[in-house]
């Protein structure tokens, strides 16, 4: 930790830091406080990540990990002690989930770009991009990834030709829907949410806009997927709309090409086999 780094913290704090495990990135303050800082090179993603734990606290309907301090270089959150995930661990985390999608917003986005792992995710709507959400979804989530893919150099002719195909395709595809916006993590995996010691789950590091819910969901499932009870749940919390799981591979396709646009090529046959399922 640099001086000016430890420095900073301390003013906020108004405590010295007596301990910092740089493996754990926990701190420890005198008086016996613990947190836990991500520190890095000069970023506004933590600022973002700060904003977007905030937006989620707003909701007050599920545990979410309570931001301390953030700057330039830093973002120091309180420290979840962890505990054993007991049995209907997935069953009340997969209602708490639907009713954070209650919590509704004025219009698709938010109030700042904010970034999905390391990639920008633009948020501020335009036009009807405020009040649709095939517009939002296709401009600022599909469209915006595949052309940085462009810009990478990361497009197959395949992807090229089917993703021009997905643009006349793509009010079809979704089709209509009365659901309005609600608050969404934006990026909700397994490595997303601890368990914190009263075997309730936490969420940090999230990437939050007002979308629809089936993008949230669709995410869980991108790397193998939660609890079967946790959906279940889910569903009888708050049942989704009929076909969504016809739509659950193109809101999973905007993360496919944000992976491919961070990790390489490794991405590009679930990004075309994803797209050839819709428009061929």
């Amino acid at each position: 930790m640099t001086d000016k780094l430890k420095q900073n913290i301390e003013n906020i704090l108004q405590e010295k830091i007596m301990v910092f495990p740089c493996a754990s990135g926990e701190l420890k303050t005198d008086s016996g406080k613990k947190c836990f800082l991500k520190t890095g090179a000069e970023s506004i993603t933590y600022t973002c990540e700060a904003h977007g734990l905030n937006e989620l606290k707003r909701a007050n309907v599920i545990d979410v990990v309570n931001p301390v301090a953030f700057g330039e270089n830093f973002i120091l959150t309180e420290f979840v002690e962890r505990g054993q995930a007991k049995a209907d661990f997935f069953e009340n985390f997969g209602k708490k989930l639907a009713a954070l999608h209650r919590f509704r917003g004025e219009e698709f986005g938010f109030y700042e770009d904010n970034f999905i792992g390391a990639n920008v995710q633009p948020n501020f709507a335009s036009g009807e991009e405020k009040t649709n959400w095939t517009a939002f979804y296709f401009n600022k989530r599909l469209l915006f990834q595949y052309k940085l893919a462009e810009k990478n150099r990361l497009i197959s002719d395949s992807l090229r030709n089917n993703f021009r195909k997905l643009e006349n395709k793509i009010d079809k595809i979704i089709g209509p829907t009365d659901e309005l916006p609600v608050l969404l993590h934006g990026d909700l995996w397994s490595g997303n949410y601890l368990c914190n010691k009263s075997g309730a789950a936490v969420l940090i590091d999230p990437a939050v806009y007002y979308g629809h819910r089936e993008a949230d969901l669709a995410m869980t499932k991108l790397f193998g997927g939660f609890s079967p009870a946790f959906y279940r749940a889910y569903q009888l919390e708050y049942p989704l709309e009929s076909g969504w799981e016809y739509r659950e591979g193109i809101y999973k396709l905007y993360h496919v090409l944000n992976h491919l646009n961070i990790f390489g090529h490794g991405y590009l046959p679930d990004a075309e086999w994803i797209l050839k399922k819709y428009v061929e």
